[in-house]
């Protein structure tokens, strides 16, 4: 191991050691997006590999029309420009328009710290990496979703296999409007919502509180139910919570505490509360904003088609 590795190595240990990991994931996250405030915007696209600064997205909706960053153009630059890796410790092995796939065999100061320490790496990545890295990915664009096989992590594979995928949110939540017409075929309230991981579609529910008398019965909260059990692990990260209304405090609840990634809806509670409609007066936003681990929100997906359901 060379001394700056060593050095690297020592440093990283240091702050395993004491710093607790959703504030360790808190400042990597705060790192990472204050680099982008600080060199996108002000670097010409050839300069970064292509990338068009004017793709930023740092607000909470979509973007409808503007051209996609590509996966490729984000790999390059999440570790070839901010992180100043080799990318030939990172081949690729699959690579589309819509998704690439490398597997990591750099030099890694958190594994040799982990495995100082006796940690295991699936649980510190996933803590303090997985979030901070889709945090990075979404003020490129919120459509890049990055994806961590934990199957296929150091030490207990040769390589750590990552994905960066375009997720199409609209084709998600299609998939909710479905849900929710099937809903309302059935006597219920009209609510459909998926949870997908990537592309790879989890669940699929709509509210069945009215015909089999149980209020808890939304769908999100089905839908993340079934997410768990397809998975097989409670923990959701790197998952996203489609809904067409914004999710009531119980369902936004539980996308916490199934620590999904992000909450994607069409209606807000607010619009669907003018409509008449009984709703607890209290944001995704603002639970999230609370919450113990990061969420991203996103509203107005398919604004116009979701609302038509509850007027």
């Amino acid at each position: 191991m060379c001394a700056d590795n060593e050095t690297r190595v020592a440093r990283m240990i240091e702050r395993l050691s004491n710093t607790d990991l959703r504030a360790f994931e808190a400042e990597v996250r705060a790192k990472r997006l204050a680099w982008l405030d600080a060199n996108l915007p002000h670097q010409s696209p050839d300069a970064l590999g292509g990338i068009d600064a004017g793709l930023l997205v740092t607000g909470s909706t979509i973007p409808a029309t503007a051209a996609p960053v590509t996966p490729r153009q984000a790999y390059e630059l999440l570790f070839r420009k901010y992180m100043g890796l080799n990318l030939a410790e990172l081949p690729v092995v699959s690579e589309s328009e819509k998704e690439i796939t490398w597997l990591s065999r750099n030099a890694c100061p958190t594994l040799e710290a982990c495995a100082s320490l006796g940690l295991d790496t699936r649980v510190v990545c996933r803590a303090v990496y997985e979030k901070s890295t889709q945090a990075f990915l979404s003020r490129l664009d919120p459509r890049l979703r990055f994806i961590r096989d934990y199957n296929e992590i150091r030490p207990h594979a040769p390589h750590c296999r990552e994905q960066i995928v375009s997720v199409d949110f609209a084709a998600m939540m299609e998939m909710a409007l479905e849900e929710a017409r099937v809903s309302r075929s059935e006597g219920n309230k009209g609510y459909g919502a998926v949870v997908s991981l990537g592309e790879r579609v989890l669940a699929c529910e709509h509210d069945t509180a009215t015909s089999e008398g149980d209020p808890s019965l939304h769908a999100e909260f089905k839908a993340l139910r079934r997410a768990v059990r397809v998975l097989g692990s409670p923990n959701l990260s790197g998952g996203i919570l489609f809904s067409t209304c914004e999710p009531c405090p119980m369902c936004t609840g539980l996308a916490v505490w199934t620590n999904v990634t992000a909450v994607c809806f069409g209606a807000s509670i607010a619009d669907t509360a003018d409509m008449g409609k009984s709703r607890i007066l209290v944001s995704t936003t603002h639970i999230a904003e609370r919450s113990p681990c990061f969420i991203e929100v996103f509203g107005g997906c398919l604004k116009d088609e979701c609302e038509s359901l509850y007027r």
